[in-house]
Formats: C-alpha cells, sequence, structure tokens
C-alpha cells in the first residue's frame, strides 16, 4: 500500500505499544489538525477516528506504530495517519467493517466509524500478517 507523504511531507512514527501511547496520538494529531487549521468539528473526527485506530493497533493488533504528519496536494492541505500492526490481520473484512460487529467486547464502532469521520480511508490487511488502516482529513 502506497502511504499518503508526499516529497517534502515529514511524517514522525509513534509506538503504540500501551494504554498511555494511545493518548499521544491523540495529542499529535490534534496538534496536527490545528496546524491544518482544521474546523472544530474536522479536528474532533480526526482526533476521534485516530484514537479508535490506535486502540484496534493495540488491543487487536498486539501494538504496532502510527506514521502522522501534514499532506498535501495540488490544492488543499490535510492529516493523515497510517496504522500498522503485525497481528493476526482481519479474516473478514466485511464483517469487520459492519456496524456493531466486535472480535472483542467493545461495540462494534471502531473501524466503521473511523472510515465515517474521515474523508480518505484505506485498510489493507493479511491474514497471519497484520493490518495497515490509512486515514486522511482534509482541511476545507
Amino acid at each position: 500500500m502506497t502511504a499518503p507523504w508526499a516529497a517534502g511531507d515529514d511524517p514522525q512514527v509513534y509506538s503504540v505499544a500501551r494504554s498511555a501511547d494511545v493518548v499521544q496520538i491523540r495529542q499529535v494529531i490534534r496538534a496536527l489538525a490545528q496546524q491544518c487549521r482544521l474546523s472544530l468539528v474536522d479536528q474532533t473526527k480526526m482526533i476521534t477516528a485516530a484514537s479508535e485506530l490506535a486502540r484496534n493497533t493495540l488491543t487487536y493488533g498486539g501494538g504496532g506504530t502510527v506514521s502522522a504528519g501534514v499532506v498535501s496536494d495540488a490544492s488543499k492541505r490535510g492529516v493523515a495517519a497510517v496504522f500498522e500492526d503485525s497481528g493476526p490481520g482481519i479474516a473478514d473484512v466485511d464483517q469487520a467493517m459492519t456496524d456493531g460487529w466486535t472480535s472483542g467486547g467493545g461495540l462494534g464502532l471502531g473501524l466503521s466509524g473511523a472510515r465515517r469521520l474521515v474523508d480518505d480511508f484505506r485498510l489493507h490487511t493479511v491474514p497471519g500478517e497484520g493490518t495497515t488502516v490509512t486515514i486522511i482529513k482534509w482541511a476545507r
């Protein structure tokens, strides 16, 4: 899967190995969203999506990394985050993306909810090898 970073973009990589790391990811995404001048509503959406995905990386993927930074194309800027783990992967993506389905004790809104909160959502998973989720929220 191609990362969203263009030449000149400078993502930072963060470890997700414990609950405190999820808090750090929320803070990083908030700072990036403010830097890109996302509206307060869009900041909240991106922070919520990132928090859910970081928690999934920790809980279901056994930990991993998050690359986060500002991205741009010809006419806009946004915040991107790439969540990667080497966990068990997702055996049935369609089922995992269904509201209310959970493989754990949660509400089953993590992946599907995150997808609804952002402008660009890409999921790549290989059972037995891990999962990568890329999200972007563009400034309006």
